[in-house]
This record gives C-alpha cells, structure tokens and sequence, in this order.
C-alpha cells in the first residue's frame, strides 16, 4: 500500500472536515461524517501494519504544494508505519464511538468539521520528510485540537483550557522551529535527509535533544510542561479526549523519536539521564495527581502524564544502551517503548470512551457523585473493568506486557559501563515501580467509587446503558487489550522492523515460542506467558467459584448492610474518593504540596464542622504564575510605547538598526 494510500486518507479526511463545514447542520451528517473518517483511519492502520508485516522498506512522495522550491516530501518507514497503525487504529475506534456519541452533543457543528481534519493533520506529520511539512502539519493539528478543545465553548473552564492550551501549543512549535534549523545547518537543507546528513558536534546535538524534550515535551505532557494537558482533555468531548489522550501525545513521541534517534544521529551518553530523569519525574508526579483529583476525566488525564513518563523513561534507557554500543539492550527498551506507547493507546481510548458513556448517561463525571453504575450500565462496567485492570499493569492484559518489558531493560542497567547510570537506573526502577502500585491504587479507587455501592445521585440511580455504535468501539478497544496481553509476542515482532530502524537492532522474533511465551532478553533469565497466565486464572477462578456455591450453604440469608458505626443509610455516607486518596495524600504531603485543614465550632456554637484538602501544582503556582506576571507587568510598562512623538519612534528605529549592524560584524 505504501505512503501513497496514507497520504490519500490523510488527503480525504481533510476533505471530510472542508464538507462537514456545509453539512454540519444537517441530521445525517454527524453519523455520515463519523463513519467516513472512521473508515479512513481503518485503510490507515491496514497501512501502516501491512507495511511492518511484509518488513516493507521505506517509500516516499513528493507532493507539489507547500513551498515552491521544495514542495511537500512524505515518507514512510518502520517507524512512521508503526505510529500510523497507532493512529489508524485509535481514530477508527473514536470515530465510530462517536457516531452514537455524537448524538448527544447539544451543537453538532463546534466538533464536526474539526475532527476529521484533525485526524488528517496527526497523519500528514507521521508522513512529514521534511521540516517545513512536519511543521505546518504541527501547527495545525495544534489549531484543530484547541477547537476541539473549545466546542463547549459556553463553559467558562473550556475557555480558559483552551487559552493555556493555545499558548503552550505556540511556545512547543516555536521551540521545535528552533530545533528544526539548528538541525538544518548552515547549509539550510530542510529535506529529512539533508538533515541526516549534517555533521554535527555534540553540543549542538545536546541542544536539539534539549529543545525536542521542551518542544515534544509540552505536547506529550512531560512535567513541567504538563500543565494544559489535565484542564484540556476534560474540556473536550470524550472522543475528542480519547484522540488527544491515546493519539496525540504518541504523535509527539514520535517526533521525539524521528529527531532524536534518526534526524540528529548518534547522542552521547550523558544526555540520556536528563530524559530518564525526567521521565520518572512525571510518571509519578503524574499518578500522585491522578490519585488525589476526584473528576473522571481529569483523573484519566494525569494518568496520561503518568504513562507518557514511562515511555519517555524506555527511551531514555535506549538512548544510554545505544551510546554505549549496546545495541540489543537499547532494542529492548525501544520495543518497551513503543509497545507501550501502542498499549496506552488501547486502554487510555477505552477509558475515556467509558467516561463519555458515563457523562451522558448520568450528567457528571466526579466520582463522588457517581457510584452502582454497575447495576445500571453492566456492559459499560464490564468494559470498563477491563480498561482499568489493563492501566493497571496486572496480567494477563496488555498494560503489564509493556511494563514488564521495561522492567527487564532495567535489571540490564548494571551491564552499563558508567557508574552514574549503574547508580541512577535501578533507582529510577525503584520509582517505576512505585508509579505502577499507584496506578493500581488509583484505579481500584476510580472503578470502586464510580461503578460499585450505590448511586450518589438521582441522575445515576435513573442511568441506562449507552447506545451500541458506543458500546460496540468500546468493546473493540476491549479486545484488543486482551489479544495484546495474550498474544504479545506478535505485537512485539510487528514492531521490531521500527526498533532496528533507530536503534540498529531488534529482539528475537517471539511469535513462534511455545506457549506464546515472551522471552526478550534469554530463556534463563526472564520469560512470561501472557496465554497461561489468563489459563491459570480462568482455572482457578472457575474452581473456586465452584467449591464456593458447592459446599456453601444453599439456603439465603439477608441482613442488614455493614455501616460501619453510622446507622445513617444514606449513599453519601459510603467511601468516596476523597476517603480513599487520604492515606496517600497525607504520606505524599510534601510531594504534593498537600493541604488538609479541619474547622469544629467551638462547644456551643450551632455551625456545621468543615473539612477541606487538596494538593497544589507547584510547577503552576512557582513556574507558570510568575512568569505570566512577568509578561503582563512587562506589556503594561510597554504598553507607553504607542504613545510616542514620530522623532522618538524614529530613534527607536535607528538605535535598533545599529544593534543588528553590531551584531552582524560581531558575527561575522
């Protein structure tokens, strides 16, 4: 299929987005607008796995448009492949999501002609094989997404996310433009392949590393930069938050990857605990806040933060493995990497997808107002249990698969001849692992509050199941994050062909082990079975439920419920999630920057007892406050300069002329 049939779906999603403008009003336009894009994202993933299945080489197009020296250059190789089956495959399951989703939104024509095209602009920079095309295809997928962002626009919140949102997405382009021609040289060439073939020193090669982190970074949501990531998503409607989520940040991985393991060539080792480092850093700063919020999607979001950490830690290990010439361990943490990049897209989709289900059915999102969804919703619960054992990290679905294969590039890190990562990596380990018993904490307290007990609400105790376009893209997500844990050893072979692109090595093929057991590193060190370990539980939880209902007594029994010392019955008094952050949330106090305070009247006194907590975001309260008030006391002390005399306006010019002069012979 090549480039060439990913570029014609990318060309015909974005006329999708040009005729829903005309259409949008229109009542079969959601649904028709929907399928089509949905159809096209299916022949992208095609694409993109036929390409990895056949180990195609890399083929490329050169379209005549954008500049007119140049034109737009598209490529795809393994790498490209990979990130389109990604797109391909989370933008079907969205697009047909919304085709019942779509339904309830109150103005149809705020989300409709953005989302195709939103979908074609996140293909056109896979494709991009050159700057000015990755680029432009950038900035608008930035554009696209802040309206998407803005389609409830009503809602004081979404205006707000939308504004944070746009200027951290024009501070990222501006950084990537300068990484973009600190690359190009002097010799100017913004073809990929002009860039490849640039020597470079490797101060240069740290300071594009350096502006790719900030400039890919503030898109995937690396703290600090990950301050519009937790108010966007939930701003947006779902599907739109399932694409940013499980989509869009994997976009800006890849860019991450393009540039800095193929355009800017080998890095030193050095650079590589900067981005592990980091990558720790937001993976557990990410879950803390993911664990302390009480708003669904927001939650869903900080854990988008928390995953973005662990692959940028895998490619952070790649890099150490690589510069050392290790090869086969550095192809190991790029396929940890990438799998999980895959991995994440699966269930952060699903996730989000349950979440919107839940937002029409009941009119919230917070969890303390939800709860018995399970009687009311059983085939969304269901689902959604499978969502959460699967961002949990537990066998045998696809989110341990993935971390497990970190964890194994881990326990490599002695082998590392500096003593600075032998010391720093198994620490950064210790922390992974910490990260991944939060999860597991954080989403037994998102799935037992919202879905178990009993319904907070009168809207929750009068929900009903979601429509079946719905039910049945959630259901596909589902699936796949079931084959993925079982079977990923098929997985990890269609993604080793982009591993020994970038990396210059791959891992053994794993498709043909017996008992399709995975076995990365060597059979005497480390293996796993996703299939037996499902086996093992089905067996065993079979034999027990029998045994239980075989010698347990056949005669009911009803009593009242336990009430923990309260006799007061109502809903409210159940564990919210508030109650079951609290532990953490005094532990993590300093991390956090927690704060708990408790206000009891005084004996006598009638008024009711108050109880508040909550953490502060000490990258927005320390980094991003003062420097937006920084920039409105500097705009206001220049504001007096469109008061000038024409004479001062005109010495401003000549002063400013002189500086360039100076400059120029400085430079020169």
């Amino acid at each position: 299929m090549g480039v060439a049939a990913a570029a014609t779906t990318a060309a015909v999603l974005l006329a999708l987005s040009l005729g829903a403008v005309a259409t949008a009003r229109r009542r079969w336009a959601p649904a028709v607008i929907y399928m089509l894009s949905g159809a096209a994202c299916v022949v992208q993933a095609l694409a993109g796995i036929a390409a990895l299945a056949t180990r195609a080489g890399t083929t490329s197009l050169t379209v005549p448009i954008g500049l007119p020296w140049m034109g737009a250059h598209l490529a795809q190789d393994a790498l490209s492949s990979v990130f389109l089956a990604l797109l391909g495959t989370g933008g079907a399951a969205a697009s047909f999501y919304a085709a019942g989703y779509g339904r309830h939104e109150h103005e149809p024509q705020r989300v409709l002609p953005f989302f195709p095209g939103f979908l074609g602009a996140m293909t056109l920079v896979i494709l991009a094989a050159d700057a000015f095309t990755f680029l432009l295809s950038w900035e608008i997928m930035s554009l696209l997404s802040w309206a998407l962002v803005l389609a409830h626009h009503r809602d004081e919140g979404s205006r707000s996310a939308g504004y944070l949102y746009l200027v951290m997405a024009a501070f990222g382009t501006m950084v990537l433009l300068l990484a973009f021609g600190l690359m190009a040289g002097a010799q100017g060439g913004y073809e990929f392949a002009a860039i490849r073939a640039v020597e470079r020193t490797p101060g240069i090669a740290a300071l594009v590393l350096g502006l790719m982190v900030i400039g890919a970074g503030s898109k995937a949501g690396l703290v600090p930069l990950h301050v519009w990531l937790p108010v966007a998503h939930p701003a947006a409607p779902s599907h739109v938050s399932a694409l940013m989520s499980g989509v869009m940040t994997k976009v800006a991985v890849y860019g991450f990857i393009r540039v800095c393991f193929d355009l800017v060539g080998p890095v030193d080792w050095w650079m590589s605990p900067i981005i592990i480092v980091i990558g720790v850093g937001t993976a557990v700063m990410g879950i803390l806040f993911a664990i302390m919020d009480g708003d669904g999607k927001r939650i869903l979001a900080f854990s988008t933060i928390e995953n973005i950490g662990v692959i940028f830690t895998a490619l952070g290990l790649a890099l150490a493995f690589r510069a050392n010439g290790m090869q086969a361990m550095a192809a190991l943490a790029m396929t940890a990497a990438l799998l999980h990049a895959v991995n994440h897209m699966m269930f952060k989709s699903l996730l989000f997808m349950v979440m919107g289900a839940v937002l029409n059915a009941t009119g919230r999102k917070d969890l303390d107002g939800l709860g018995g969804l399970i009687h009311r919703m059983p085939a969304t619960s269901f689902l959604a249990l499978v969502g959460v054992t699967a961002i949990s990290a537990l066998p045998p679905l696809n989110g341990f698969v993935s971390e497990w294969l970190l964890f194994q590039t881990v326990l490599q890190s002695p082998r590392l001849p500096q003593p600075a990562l032998q010391f720093m990596v198994p620490a950064a380990g210790g922390l992974l692992a910490l990260a991944a018993a939060l999860a597991a904490a954080c989403f037994v307290r998102f799935y037992g509050v919202a879905f178990l007990g009993r319904a907070r609400s009168g809207d929750v105790a009068a929900a009903t199941e979601t429509d079946r376009w719905s039910l049945g893209a959630m259901a596909g997500m589902a699936l796949l994050c079931v084959l993925a844990g079982i079977l990923p050893g098929y997985l990890v072979d269609l993604l080793a062909p982009a591993a020994d692109l970038v990396v210059g090595a791959r891992i053994a093929p794993q498709g043909g082990n017996a008992w399709l057991t995975l076995v990365p590193v060597a059979d005497v060190r480390s293996s796993y079975s996703g299939f037996l370990v499902m086996v093992f539980v089905a067996v065993t939880g079979s034999a027990v439920a029998w045994l239980v209902h075989r010698l347990a007594s056949q005669r009911l029994r009803r009593g009242p419920a336990w009430d923990c010392g309260f006799p007061n019955a109502d809903p409210i008094t159940q564990y919210g999630g508030g109650s079951v952050a609290q532990p953490i949330r005094r532990v993590m106090a300093s991390v956090l920057a927690a704060h708990e305070t408790v206000l009891m009247p005084r004996p006598g006194d009638m008024g009711p007892a108050r109880h508040s907590a909550g953490v502060e975001d000490l990258a927005w309260s320390r980094l991003y406050l003062p420097v937006a008030a920084a920039v409105i006391g500097a705009t206001t002390r220049l504001n007096g300069l469109q008061f000038l005399t024409i004479r001062r306006y005109l010495g401003l010019v000549f002063a400013s002329l002189i500086l360039l002069l100076v400059g120029l012979a400085l430079w020169n």
